[in-house]
């Protein structure tokens, strides 16, 4: 799972005095987290701590996901991330949250053309349009490239 740096300082102080394989966030009798109870269990009560209205476990899991695809990533390492078995099972999930991606690609484009990052798959005035010659004399029909 990757970890964005603003997560650092507060894992950190999570981890003051703990040894390198002790848990971060362990039950009660310090071993694994159980799986919570829906409306009893310590994740319900997170939940009511922290002031939000409701949220599961799984509606965490979907807004990682979407944090993911709006900061950039692409549908393999969303797939990664959630232990998809393939891409296309999260395309099937996820497939709305990547059309906003069309524009941005678009953007890319033509900001990689501007830079000229790709000046030999597309050079200057080779824009699908063929520069005909204004002197058609020795070609009449105009299809002699500059």
């Amino acid at each position: 799972m990757p970890l964005p740096e603003f997560l650092l300082t507060h894992l950190a102080r999570q981890s003051e005095g703990r040894e390198r394989g002790d848990l971060l966030f362990p039950g009660d009798d310090g071993q694994h987290l159980r799986r919570p109870h829906p409306t009893s269990g310590w994740f319900a009560k997170a939940v009511t701590e922290s002031g939000i209205p409701r949220a599961t476990p799984h509606d965490l899991r979907h807004t990682a996901a979407s944090l993911a695809v709006s900061a950039g990533a692409n549908v393999k390492a969303v797939q990664k991330i959630l232990g998809h078995a393939s891409a296309a099972m999260t395309l099937d999930i996820y497939a709305d949250l990547f059309d906003d991606d069309l524009e941005a690609v678009a953007t890319a484009l033509h900001d990689a053309r501007l830079r000229e990052s790709v000046p030999k798959m597309c050079p200057r005035g080779a824009h699908g349009v063929v520069i005909r010659s204004k002197d058609r004399s020795s070609d009449p029909a105009g299809m002699t490239d500059d």
